[in-house]
C-alpha cells in the first residue's frame, strides 16, 4: 500500500503541473504513504522491523501482544519497493502542495520523520527528497541478505523465500500443531492455496521486476556513494545502478540458451533445445526453480514474466556493464 501511495504521488504531481486540482490529491496521498511507514516502523511501539537481525519481518497480535515472524522472505523485501524520489523543481512549481507538504511536516514531527529525506552528514542529491520505509543504514542490511547467495540471490534472481530455510526450516506451534515454512525451490510440496503455486522459495518476475526499478530509484537519489558487494563475499562493490543492472542480467538468463541450445526455464525438455520447431518458442512460466531456474507453473503467464523484454531493451548485457563498471569503480578508488 506504500507503494501504490508513492507511485499514485508522482502521477499526482506529473498531472498537477498540468491542472492545480491535482495537488490536493498529491498531499493526501503523501500523508497516506507517511501514516503506513510510521505504522510498519511503529507497529506496537516496535515496528515491524528487527534490528537484531537486520530485517523485517510480518508482525501478528495475538491477545493483545505482538509477535514476529520471523522467516526471511519476500515479506522483508516488499518495503524496499515503496520508494520515490521527489524533485525540488517540481515542488517548487506546484505552490499548494509544498504549502501543504511544509505545514504536515512542521504541524506532525511524529509523522514527518518517516520521510526518509537524508540523515544529518549524508549525502544527497541537489535539490531531491527521498520517499522510502528503510533508512539508509536497514537498508544496507535487508541488501546484505539480498545479495547474498547463501540466502536471496539465485544465479536466475531474487527468491522468495531465504535458501538458508533448507537446513533451518521456519516453525511454529500452535496447540498441537506444527506449522512450518521450509526453502521450496521448485513446485509446492503442500496443498496450501490448492497446492498450485509457492512463495516458498522459487523466483518470481514481477517482484523481482519491482525490485530493479527500487533499486534504481535508490541510485538516483544516493548516488555512486551507496554501493554493496555484490555477490556477498565475492570482493566486489557495486552502486545500486549496476547492482540493479546485475539483477537483470541474472533474470536474462533464464532465457537464453547454453552452449548446447538449453534455456534454464525449459529445463531439460530435449525438443526445446534440439528440435528445429520448437527451440525457438519460449515460454512464460509463472515462477521459476529457485536454484536450476526451471520454469513451473503456468507456463502461458504473459501477464508479468513477458517483462524480461523490457529488461533486454533497458540492460542488454547487463552483466558486462555491470561487473565492468564495479570493477573500474573499484580502479579508481586505488589509484
Amino acid at each position: 500500500m506504500a507503494f501504490y501511495c508513492v507511485t499514485m504521488l508522482a502521477m499526482s504531481l506529473e498531472l498537477a503541473l498540468h491542472n492545480p486540482a491535482y495537488e490536493d490529491i498529491a498531499s493526501k496521498f503523501l500523508e497516506h504513504f507517511v501514516t503506513i511507514a510510521d505504522a510498519m516502523n511503529n507497529f506496537r511501539g516496535t515496528g515491524l522491523w528487527d534490528e537484531a537481525d537486520g530485517f523485517y519481518y510480518d508482525g501478528v497480535d495475538i491477545r493483545g501482544e505482538a509477535h514476529r515472524i520471523r522467516a526471511r522472505s519476500m515479506v522483508g523485501i516488499v518495503p524496499l519497493f515503496a520508494v520515490e524520489v521527489l524533485d525540488d523543481k517540481v515542488i517548487e512549481q506546484l505552490s499548494g502542495f509544498k504549502q501543504r507538504m511544509n505545514w504536515f511536516l512542521k504541524n506532525r514531527p511524529d509523522l514527518g520523520h518517516q520521510i526518509a529525506y537524508a540523515t544529518p552528514g549524508e549525502e544527497r542529491g541537489p535539490g531531491r527528497r527521498l520517499l522510502a520505509i528503510p533508512s539508509r543504514q536497514r537498508l544496507e542490511r535487508v541488501l546484505q541478505y539480498l545479495f547474498d547467495e547463501r540466502e536471496f540471490l539465485s544465479p536466475y534472481g531474487i527468491r522468495s523465500l531465504s535458501a538458508i530455510h533448507r537446513e533451518h526450516p521456519f516453525i511454529v506451534h500452535t496447540g498441537n500443531a506444527e506449522l512450518r515454512a521450509d526453502y521450496t525451490p521448485g513446485e509446492s510440496t503442500t496443498s496450501i492455496f490448492g497446492g498450485n503455486s509457492n512463495w516458498r522459495g522459487p523466483v518470481w518476475f514481477p517482484v523481482n521486476y519491482l525490485l530493479v526499478e527500487a533499486l534504481q530509484r535508490y541510485h538516483h537519489f544516493y548516488g555512486d556513494s551507496f554501493t554493496v558487494e555484490v555477490p556477498v563475499g565475492s570482493g566486489i562493490r557495486m552502486n545500486l545502478a549496476q547492482a540493479a543492472a546485475e539483477l537483470s542480467w541474472r533474470l536474462v538468463q533464464l532465457f537464453l540458451p547454453d552452449r548446447r541450445g538449453y534455456r534454464p526455464c525449459h529445463g531439460q525438455q530435449a525438443r526445446f533445445a534440439t528440435d528445429a520447431h520448437w527451440r525457438d518458442l519460449i515460454l512464460f512460466s509463472e515462477y521459476f526453480h529457485g536454484d536450476n531456474g526451471r520454469g513451473c507453473g503456468a507456463n502461458h503467464q504473459t501477464g508479468w514474466t513477458a517483462l524480461v523484454a523490457q529488461l533486454l531493451r533497458k540492460f542488454g548485457s547487463g552483466r558486462s556493464l555491470s561487473v565492468a563498471g564495479a570493477m573500474q569503480s573499484a580502479m579508481a578508488g586505488t589509484t
